[in-house]
């Protein structure tokens, strides 16, 4: 049996604690230009989910120092904020943020592009969200885990970009991660796995303009290119229901 299975009353409460990632995003975005430093960011996040009564899954997890993460340019995943890491024109730059919400997880990400972005950089942005949104719309009962992979493969793969295979989506809901993990690319062990109403879990490509391979700074946490090519993800949490998918991490109405 899936773990990561919840009922119809647990879904009300995922999509509570989504609709709060939504809205903190809602928050930040006018903040996220040059001259902001990433450090800045997280502390208004913090700010943010102090004020609504929620707190950072982040913070502390497995000792991460930070709220949220912020990868910039060549870091695929796991950037820490500092005040050091100041957004310049040109720059694209991923926020990923985890927040937990009366006792249930919502995991989320965006990609921000900061002035003048090169074009390639905005290919790699947007066939990103693409590829996200390509498999979202795959989601339904009895479709194998499988063809999440295969969905993004085949947007990602005509525009020359590679997909980074060290890091995958994930069962959530009253933990942060949990079974299954999904796959960003076609791997036939998960053919035989499907989807079920109940089912909880996040869909995060990660995309870069060169290597799909990651090397991981001194500090334990940060993931870069191993080629410095540029790397862009989006993500959503999401739940499988009697008849389709429903994305928890978009603001409600």
């Amino acid at each position: 049996m899936l773990a990561s299975v919840y009922a119809p009353k647990d879904f009300k409460r995922l999509r509570a604690s989504g609709d709060l990632v939504a809205r903190c995003f809602d928050f930040i975005t006018p903040h996220i230009k040059a001259g902001i430093s990433t450090g800045e960011i997280d502390r208004l996040v913090a700010e943010f989910l102090k004020a609504n009564g929620a707190r950072s899954s982040d913070l502390g997890y497995m000792g991460y120092p930070k709220n949220i993460c912020t990868s910039v340019n060549d870091v695929i995943v796991h950037g820490i904020p500092s005040d050091d890491v100041i957004l310049k024109d040109g720059d694209i730059v991923n926020v990923d943020l985890t927040a937990e919400y009366k006792g249930f997880h919502g995991d989320a990400s965006r990609m921000f592009m900061i002035g003048n972005v090169a074009p390639r950089a905005r290919e790699l942005v947007q066939t990103c969200q693409d590829a996200l949104n390509a498999a979202i719309s795959i989601c339904a009962p009895g479709v194998p885990l499988s063809e999440i992979g295969k969905t993004i493969e085949a947007v990602v793969k005509p525009h020359g970009f590679s997909i980074s295979r060290d890091f995958v989506g994930h069962g959530i809901g009253k933990v942060m991660h949990d079974d299954p993990q999904i796959y960003h690319f076609y791997d036939r062990r998960w053919d035989k796995v499907k989807m079920v109403p109940g089912l909880v879990f996040t869909i995060e490509p990660m995309i870069n303009t060169g290597s799909p391979e990651c090397k991981i700074d001194p500090d334990g946490w940060t993931a870069r290119t191993v080629d410095g090519g540029l790397s862009a993800q989006w993500e959503h949490t999401l739940g499988i229901t009697e008849d389709g998918v429903i994305i928890f991490t978009e603001k409600m109405v």
